[in-house]
């Protein structure tokens, strides 16, 4: 490590490990002086025209000078940057700082020349547009905004990495050099093309472990029984139709297979590559199973050992040794203390998992960190009995444990684009990266539906895993999912009573539901449920005990038929002394009307009705089928029916979900109608405005100056008056009264009417207390209320009182903005007052905000109906609460130095609003992981 003295410290927080273009991971560090021989050993495998691309000339060898500069760094002005996998060499870059005239120069010129060599055996996996965005990160942090780079005309690929990048930027040719010159500030573009490279990487990463041509079981016992053993077992019966491959280094040298698979001492043995190994020895082995699986080219592990952070500190230190280890390889993790992963494609046939059954093939795709809940999942969508019946079928399946490497936000990248999955279920018990997952879920759920179930939402994450801890309450955390699109439930039983919908069914066009059945009481409990759901349902109709499947085909061809209906829920109870036949005619009455108005959605509650229910969603697999493809709806034939046993379906069938209890169904109607129209709204988010009196350098300069003065400081109320108002927010101004002259003199400088507060802590903000006098209209009532105050609680230098001008009356709001370690910036609003307080009724958006969720944001809290005329009052003024909402959104994003604001009370008149009280904290500017290079989590 260098320790000369003209070199700044080793800057261990610029390391990273990168997954890239391929799935495979690299890690990125500073180059040192203790890196001289790979330097050479990196050089020597490079071809003499990637040479000659970087150096303008044949260049075979590095010399003793070439080395020493292209390994000694201050880390300042001259940085290097190293790509490595298994500890070697793939790819490094350089800046060095220059002048006006491209000479060396330090501080403060802003820009540096930056070089490229990749070696050409990783040359097209992403690896050179990684370390851009790591270099240009370093060079940022160091004050340089701009990057020269001189490229020959012929060397397209590196062109091509820079021109790609989105920077801004210039291109000149002369001497027959292409010179190139880009900002560093990041832009809309270079963001978008960061996100699409970080998505590719990552689902492809995802991809390599879900669809591997090759499988070895490590640990698979000699005997039968345990987990390896059991593991080995489930992918051959599954039909895997790759290589599959039993290791075990405690087998005979004469044994050459386990239950009829190729068994092999160790994976160095197997001739061919190996995909995804699938790790199942004791956790003091895994170290030793990973090298080999390094040294032989494994793509990916699936670690299902325990005895790592769920276990307790020593684990813990034992897992962050696994990821870094594998890392090394350029390997990634499913686990440890995983159940498994499951592919049912035909193309793939995965399971190599703990579960005995592979699940129906089918359009869901399921992640579950826990593998108890894995188990009850998959056993509630595998099964046709219990509590939601019917065939469904799920695409893919991973169960991460303790999502040491691989987690959600993964997983979520790989769904994304998957042609195999339609709807997207998770059970979460912790979110590793809140910000992320918030960004990835919004684009999710624009294209399809996601439907998580949040565990230990009152209490801490499970033990294995890692989770930056956050100061918002879970209600927050789970309303900024929402708001993402996120279709949030309480229970497992919820997840699938929503996956069920939304694999089946299209989504409802509006609120409007038709209720109809067999039971007059289990319509009108279908009615309530659809009131207290949000729904508008229409009176139920009662087709009487006496209805025949003709009269229930009849009534539900009408119900889809009305312009007036979005939705139907169909209420079914037995017939006395009616069984399977019956089932199955009115099974095939309602999938044939169900079929003839397929844009429209239906539901069956059913009471008792297990054929019914095995009849009505009896399929091979959840495949939704679009209209070219979609056979003519065959016409009802009520003697045909009563031929067909329950469980079948014809080809192309309409399936339509059952459910043993209306409020489960309605529930969840209700869940897809509001995803549908956070659909539909997600297709014009609005805008971000502009405001020409913004002053976004002014507040820049302010800011530095204040934090130069310190780390962290809550500003006086001068300096918050000075920084919002470059930003146009305006505060009243409230003079200090130490003394009741002193209050007199403040009130004629200001002008009367006035008011009196006491801005003690324990009185602050607490009208009810009595500690507030408003509309003093002379000094006379002014030193009578400061006689009042400080007589009922004490003297002024307790009381602390002030002097503020009166606003216009009108409803008391707060706004409040803050960087929460792990969701980001988040901007809330409410009512001030201990009612909204009590109630918890406050809104939330992630920053920056939009027009449109300004205005949402406004509407969305339960007391929103006191700002618009409640019971007769004069409408406040919504705009002007939008445009202050919007100001200090974009405050917060424009300067992550502002770590919290509070504008508390604001006063919204019915003709503008008054701010009658601000705070404002600084603190040097958060690590933004979401927007800065592409990292894996550090370990």
């Amino acid at each position: 490590m260098q320790t000369s003295p003209d070199r700044h410290e080793y800057p261990a927080h610029w390391e990273a490990d990168v997954v890239l273009r391929d799935g495979g991971t690299a890690r990125v560090r500073p180059i040192t002086v203790d890196d001289a021989e790979r330097l050479v050993s990196f050089y020597e495998q490079v071809s003499d025209e990637s040479k000659y691309y970087r150096f303008f000339a044949p260049y075979p060898r590095l010399s003793a000078k070439d080395v020493h500069r292209f390994t000694h760094h201050d880390f300042v002005d001259r940085v290097g940057l190293a790509a490595t996998v298994g500890g070697e060499f793939i790819a490094t870059v350089r800046y060095d700082r220059i002048g006006p005239d491209g000479t060396p120069a330090s501080a403060p010129a802003d820009e540096a020349e930056v070089a490229f060599l990749v070696q050409d055996a990783h040359q097209g996996r992403g690896v050179a547009s990684a370390l851009l965005e790591h270099i240009a990160a370093v060079a940022r942090e160091r004050g340089i905004r701009r990057f020269a780079a001189e490229v020959l005309p012929a060397n397209t690929k590196m062109i091509k990495v820079f021109t790609d990048a989105g920077y801004t930027q210039k291109r000149s040719f002369e001497d027959g050099v292409v010179r190139l010159e880009f900002d560093l500030e990041p832009t809309d573009r270079s963001l978008a093309v960061q996100y699409a490279r970080e998505h590719r990487a990552e689902a492809r990463s995802v991809q390599r472990l879900l669809a591997p041509g090759s499988v070895a079981v490590i640990g698979a016992g000699r005997t039968p029984g345990g987990v390896g053993r059991s593991v080995l077992g489930n992918i051959r019966d599954a039909g895997f139709t790759g290589r599959l491959y039993a290791v075990n280094r405690a087998l005979p040298e004469e044994r050459k297979e386990l239950d009829g698979v190729p068994a092999h001492r160790s994976v160095r043995d197997i001739d061919g590559p190996v995909d995804l190994a699938v790790v199942a020895v004791p956790a003091e082995q895994v170290p030793e199973v990973v090298a080999e699986c390094g040294e032989h080219g494994v793509q990916g592990l699936v670690v299902v050992s325990a005895g790592y952070a769920e276990s307790g500190p020593e684990g813990r230190e034992r897992q962050r040794a696994l990821v870094r280890q594998a890392r090394t390889y350029g390997m990634r993790i499913i686990g440890p203390n995983a159940f498994g992963i499951i592919n049912t494609s035909p193309r793939v046939r995965l399971n190599a998992s703990l579960a005995p059954e592979v699940p129906r093939p089918g359009r869901i795709g399921l992640f579950a960190q826990s593998g108890a809940i894995g188990v009850a999942l998959l056993s509630r969508l595998h099964r046709r009995g219990g509590g939601v019946t019917g065939v469904t079928g799920v695409s893919t399946f991973v169960s991460s444990g303790n999502r040491a490497d691989v987690s959600g936000n993964d997983v979520l990248q790989y769904w994304y684009e998957d042609p195999d999955t339609d709807v997207v279920l998770m059970y979460l018990e912790s979110i590793g990266n809140p910000r992320k997952f918030t960004r990835l879920a919004r684009r999710t759920a624009a294209a399809k539906p996601l439907v998580v179930v949040q565990g230990a939402r009152h209490g801490a994450a499970p033990q294995g895993h890692a989770v930056r801890a956050t100061r918002l309450p879970h209600a927050t955390v789970s309303a900024l999912l929402r708001q993402a699109g996120v279709i949030r439930v309480d229970t497992i039983t919820e997840l699938v009573d929503a996956g069920l919908l939304l694999a089946r069914q299209p989504l409802p066009a509006g609120p409007r539901v038709a209720i109809l059945g067999n039971s007059e009481s289990l319509g009108l409990l279908t009615y309530d449920a659809c009131l207290a759901e949000g729904l508008r349902p229409h009176p139920p109709q009662d087709l009487t005990t006496a209805a025949s499947a003709e009269d229930f085909h009849a009534a539900l061809s009408r119900a889809l038929a009305d312009d007036r209906c979005d939705a139907v829920v169909v209420t079914a109870i037995p017939a006395v002394g009616e069984g399977s036949v019956a089932d199955a005619a009115l099974a095939q009455a309602l999938r044939s009307a169900a079929a003839a108005a397929p844009a429209k959605p239906v539901l069956v509650v059913h009471v008792e009705l297990g054929g019914l229910a095995e009849a009505l969603s009896a399929a091979a697999s959840t495949a939704p089928q679009f209209e070219a493809d979609r056979p003519a709806p065959p016409a009802f034939d009520p003697a045909s029916a009563t031929a067909r046993p329950p469980a079948e379906a014809p080809e192309g069938a309409h399936l339509i979900p059952a459910y043993p209890a209306a409020e489960r169904a309605v529930r969840a109607l209700g869940q897809a109608f509001a995803y549908a129209r956070w659909r539909r709204d997600a297709a014009d988010p609005g805008k971000v405005p502009e405001y020409d009196d913004i002053d976004v350098k002014g507040a820049a300069a302010l800011i530095d100056g204040l934090l130069a003065r310190g780390q962290g400081l809550t500003l006086g109320t001068d300096a918050t008056c000075d920084l919002l108002g470059h930003y146009g927010v305006h505060v009243h101004r409230a003079l200090p009264a130490p003394t009741a002259d002193a209050a007199a003199q403040a009130a004629r400088a200001l002008g009367y009417p006035v008011a009196l507060k006491a801005t003690a802590p324990h009185l602050r903000h607490r009208a009810d207390l009595g500690g507030v006098r408003l509309d003093l209209a002379d000094e006379e009532q002014l030193r009578r209320s400061y006689a009042e105050l400080t007589e009922l609680f004490g003297a002024p230098d307790e009381l602390r009182p002030v002097v503020q001008r009166m606003a216009p009356r009108g409803v008391d709001v707060v706004v409040r903005a803050v960087i929460d370690p792990a969701a980001g910036a988040v901007l809330s609003f409410g009512l001030a007052g201990a009612a909204s307080q009590l109630l918890g009724d406050t809104a939330h958006r992630l920053i920056p905000v939009t027009d449109r969720e300004a205005s949402s944001l406004v509407r969305s809290i339960r007391t929103a109906p006191l700002l618009f005329g409640w019971r007769g009052s004069a409408p406040a003024d919504t705009g002007a609460l939008e445009e202050l909402l919007l100001r200090v959104s974009r405050l917060v994003d424009d300067h992550p130095e502002v770590v919290a604001v509070t504008l508390e009370p604001v006063v919204v008149a019915a003709h503008g609003l008054s701010v009658l009280g601000a705070s404002v904290r600084l603190a040097p500017p958060p690590a933004r992981d979401d927007l800065g290079p592409r990292t894996l989590p550090a370990y």
